[in-house]
């Protein structure tokens, strides 16, 4: 399951019953021959783990006795007791695995939370279907169950989006997506699905590093269940249809709405905040003071956290973060300095900061406005910093 993206770094990765899951009628109605697999696709929920969706695979089996003729593989699951565990996640070297469950447990627990569920039968041969089957068991082992989670490149959806062709070959082909038809980077997706949350989105915004501004190919954006789903509904086999069309096992009952963007009004305020306690500095400095150290110390603590998740973590998407242009880890020092060498400090600090901000114009690292608003903050305190050095070394003479 896509769960614990980064709510600033923290986050955790069944009663429908017989009148759901039906295991033995389904059973005979659609796979006299033993074997059925198809595809689960989980609406998002309400928490922020939930997000993305999630994604599994569902394996009917004739020839075993309910409840086990009808069981899910499930890529998202982790400890959430294990030693270490804060450790682990924000260092990227939790270990996620693939479990087994039955499908009436698995289906109980999003028509207790109002999630959708929506399921696509996959038409292969039986030899395929056994091959399929071969790979998810040896996967479920003790041995190969655990990988290394990594949100955008080793998750869920992307495990099982590897799967088709790793075992069925050459001959099958997904079908398009959106990103056939559109240049659609990691980051603009990952805003879209945020629409909902907005402290979230900035703070992802601010850690995640350039490599998510690459453009997704078809398979790149399949590590979002929706567009696994998609990709799956039009993939063939030798030009043959793959998938039957999603059919809704549970609907949605959730009802999410968008909230007001409390992170965008917080960055517009402290921006005009920082603006007019700068100009009426001439006549009442303590203002300034205060506020100009307030945002270098914020820039400053993001810069430390920006490089701790750059280099001190296994998160593929927090390298080359340009972010760290604007949130300076040295803003710590220039907030209590008040030695003279803060004049040219400032100005170096003031051309790094606007390089930032033509970056996602040269499509080297994407922004959203609530980012933009602090770094035209900074800037404004980066050119009060500077004229009041000047201003110093004038009296001084």
């Amino acid at each position: 399951m896509l769960k614990r993206t980064l709510t600033l770094l923290y986050i955790v990765l069944a009663v429908c019953g017989a009148a759901i899951a039906q295991p033995d009628s389904s059973v005979s109605s659609y796979e006299p021959n033993g074997l059925r697999i198809s595809l689960l696709t989980c609406g998002v929920g309400d928490y922020v783990y939930e997000t993305f969706g999630h994604t599994a695979i569902r394996v009917i089996d004739s020839s075993a006795e309910p409840p086990f003729n009808d069981r899910v593989y499930n890529y998202g699951m982790f400890n959430g007791y294990d030693e270490h565990f804060e450790l682990k996640f924000m260092r990227g070297k939790l270990r996620y695995y693939v479990s087994t469950e039955f499908f009436g447990d698995f289906m109980e627990e999003y028509y207790e939370y109002g999630r959708s569920v929506d399921e696509q039968v996959l038409t292969m041969s039986n030899e395929q279907k056994r091959e399929i089957k071969e790979y998810l068991d040896i996967n479920a082992l003790p041995q190969n169950r655990y990988y290394k989670y990594d949100f955008f490149f080793d998750n869920c959806a992307t495990r099982i989006r590897d799967i088709f062709p790793n075992v069925i070959g050459k001959d099958f082909v997904y079908g398009a997506t959106e990103a056939v038809s559109k240049r659609i980077t990691f980051r603009d997706i990952m805003n879209r699905y945020f629409y909902r949350r907005h402290w979230e989105r900035t703070g992802v915004n601010i850690l995640l590093g350039s490599r998510i501004d690459k453009v997704m190919t078809n398979e790149d954006i399949m590590f979002l269940p929706a567009y696994l789903s998609d990709g799956l509904a039009a993939a063939t086999v030798a030009g043959k249809p793959f998938s039957s069309k999603p059919e809704e096992l549970l609907p949605d009952r959730q009802g999410l709405v968008k909230g007001p963007n409390m992170a965008l009004v917080l960055c517009a305020g402290l921006m005009l905040l920082t603006l007019i306690v700068n100009m009426i500095s001439a006549r009442v400095q303590w203002p300034a003071r205060i506020v100009n150290a307030l945002m270098l110390i914020i820039s400053g603590l993001l810069g430390v956290i920006i490089l701790f998740m750059w280099f001190g973590t296994d998160h593929q998407g927090c390298s080359n973060n340009y972010n760290i242009l604007w949130a300076l880890p040295t803003n710590l020092v220039l907030a209590f300095s008040r030695r003279p060498g803060r004049g040219r400090y400032a100005i170096i600090a003031l051309v790094l900061c606007g390089i930032s901000m033509l970056l996602p114009l040269m499509r080297v690292q994407g922004t959203i406005p609530e980012l933009l608003l602090l770094q035209l903050g900074l800037m404004i305190v980066y050119i009060s910093v500077w004229r009041k050095q000047g201003q110093v070394a004038i009296k001084a003479k």
